[in-house]
């Protein structure tokens, strides 16, 4: 069932999302050459606990971390790992859910680490922008397919990249997912229509080559998720409610940039 949620629901996810912006913000200083990636871990652990929010995805299924850290080929649901250390040119992508006060917020960013390569650089502007492109078409009477649709015609047809279908985005409220499902791909005009008062993830991964993902298993025995030729891959994600004002960025990190994505 999809819920909707009032403007005063909106407003505590706002404020998760904030916080959740925050520490991403945050990592921008810390993520570089030579670092423990088990330190992004600890520096999310510690800034949730210091601001009064609990890690939504530690504890769930098995999992026992707040981050997933996917690092270059790596498309999804890494885990954390003590003594891994980020090289010079390593793209670097860090989910996270967190809880406020009852309210959740989901965001994925990437980093590039040191100076990194064109093929990263590219990757990353293509992916953040078909992200953008999925939250224009977030507006009342439209449908999930729109979204879908803007994001592939982008990275597939004019950019000819790969845009996984394996892992799609979702509703989101007082449960970390919810209906409905929001795929980075699709055709348009199709699918169920938005409505205000939704919340939404909209989470564009893309690989450099083949959009196919391969499974594989960790030392503990957790499932994650490469790209099934080796390529790169990158994630971004927002938080966004649909609105009578158009799309509003509950996890936005940069004020400037997301001027007309705010709430008021």
């Amino acid at each position: 069932m999809i819920t909707i949620k009032s403007p005063r629901e909106i407003e505590k996810m706002n404020e998760a999302g904030t916080l959740l912006a925050n520490i991403h913000i945050g990592l921008r200083d810390l993520i570089k050459p030579g670092i423990d990636s088990w330190e992004i871990e600890k520096f999310t652990t510690q800034y949730c606990a210091d601001h009064g929010a609990i890690p939504s995805e530690k504890d769930v299924d098995g999992y026992h971390y707040a981050t997933c850290i996917s690092i270059n080929d790596e498309v999804a649901h890494m885990a954390p790992q003590k003594g891994r250390l980020l090289k010079n040119g390593d793209l670097v992508k860090v989910d996270m859910t967190v809880s406020l006060d009852g309210y959740q917020a989901d965001s994925c960013w990437a980093y590039a680490v040191g100076d990194v390569s064109d093929d990263v650089k590219r990757l990353m502007d293509v992916t953040k922008k078909s992200l953008y492109l999925g939250i224009d078409q977030a507006v009342i009477g439209n449908r999930i397919g729109d979204i879908g649709a803007a994001i592939q015609d982008f990275v597939e047809t004019q950019h000819h990249m790969g845009d996984v279908r394996d892992l799609i985005g979702h509703g989101i409220g007082t449960e970390m997912h919810e209906e409905p499902d929001v795929p980075a791909y699709g055709e348009a005009g199709h699918g169920i229509r938005l409505r205000e008062g939704m919340v939404i993830t909209i989470e564009p991964m893309v690989n450099l080559g083949t959009f196919e993902l391969a499974d594989k298993i960790d030392k503990d025995n957790w499932e994650y998720y490469v790209s099934a030729d080796g390529s790169l891959s990158c994630q971004y994600e927002h938080t966004l409610a649909i609105t009578k004002d158009g799309p509003k960025i509950l996890t936005s990190q940069d004020p400037e940039f997301d001027t007309k994505y705010l709430l008021k």
